[in-house]
């Protein structure tokens, strides 16, 4: 019988690492009878759909996408992983409501936060092995509603912080003044960036942006250009599929809350 990888994460004790994680006995079982497939068999397997009694419950998928961190083979992860993705997004709230009504705001900021951290995990997983991954192969479901909740009081209370922002009426930008204490405001440069305690604030602060200026400020802080003359430089505004003044309002806008926070702490 080929061996089942364990999971690695602990519970919560009283005195020292508590019991592992373990799986449900119906997903070992599944596991142990889908190992014993080919790569192409088991692809195959998990794109029946639900309902069917071949169907692969979406723990065991997960196994096997993060099984190939150990494998060389892109194309099997990248069949594997584009099965995943198509789970992940039917279980993220709906961008329309019935009758084509387009859902608000904060339901497409929830739903990019879940889906953008959720392929984070992965990201981070598939490089070095992530226990934070190891409860959605206990209970996906479970563990995509801790996802959606944790995303929803981050949008709502980031919808709550920005409401004192000053907006130019007519552009929708922010106002000159705002837009050159941005400017000033430089969260990478600093004299204190270097202790442990600001880093931990820093990233507590970035967390609390909404997904896209997550993504414009982590890929500003590993040094990539907004805009670049060479033809062939990686740049954020070509690689978001933004202008480029819209990817330095979006800096902007999470300057300032960066800013707010790091003076004002998180019990605001």
């Amino acid at each position: 019988m080929a061996l089942i990888t364990p999971l690695r994460k602990r519970r919560l004790a009283d005195h020292g690492p508590g019991e592992p994680y373990e799986r449900r006995p119906e997903t070992t079982a599944q596991l142990e009878e889908l190992v014993l497939l080919s790569r192409d068999e088991l692809v195959e397997r998990c794109e029946i759909p639900r309902g069917n009694p071949q169907y692969v419950e979406t723990e065991c998928l997960l196994y096997f996408v993060r099984s190939t961190r150990i494998d060389n083979s892109d194309r099997y992860f990248d069949r594997l992983y584009a099965q995943l993705l198509k789970r992940v997004l039917k279980r993220l709230p709906n961008a329309e409501r019935a009758g084509g009504e387009v859902e608000s705001y904060s339901t497409g900021e929830i739903r990019d936060r879940m889906f953008d951290r959720f392929v984070t995990l992965l990201s981070e997983d598939h490089h070095l092995y992530s226990e934070k991954l190891d409860f959605f192969e206990i209970r996906f479901e479970s563990a995509m509603s801790r996802l959606r909740v944790d995303a929803e009081r981050k949008v709502w209370r980031e919808e709550n912080r920005t409401t004192g922002l000053s907006y130019d009426d007519e552009s929708g930008e922010l106002s000159k003044e705002v837009e050159h204490a941005a400017g000033e405001y430089d969260p990478f440069d600093v004299a204190e960036k270097s202790s442990t305690n600001y880093r931990l604030r820093l990233d507590a602060a970035i967390d609390e942006l909404p997904a896209e200026q997550i993504r414009i400020i982590e890929m500003l802080r590993l040094g990539i250009p907004i805009d670049s003359n060479e033809t062939f430089a990686v740049t954020i505004a070509k690689t978001l599929g933004r202008s480029e003044k819209t990817i330095r309002t979006y800096r902007d806008k999470a300057y300032l809350a960066i800013e707010r926070f790091m003076r004002d702490g998180d019990d605001r």
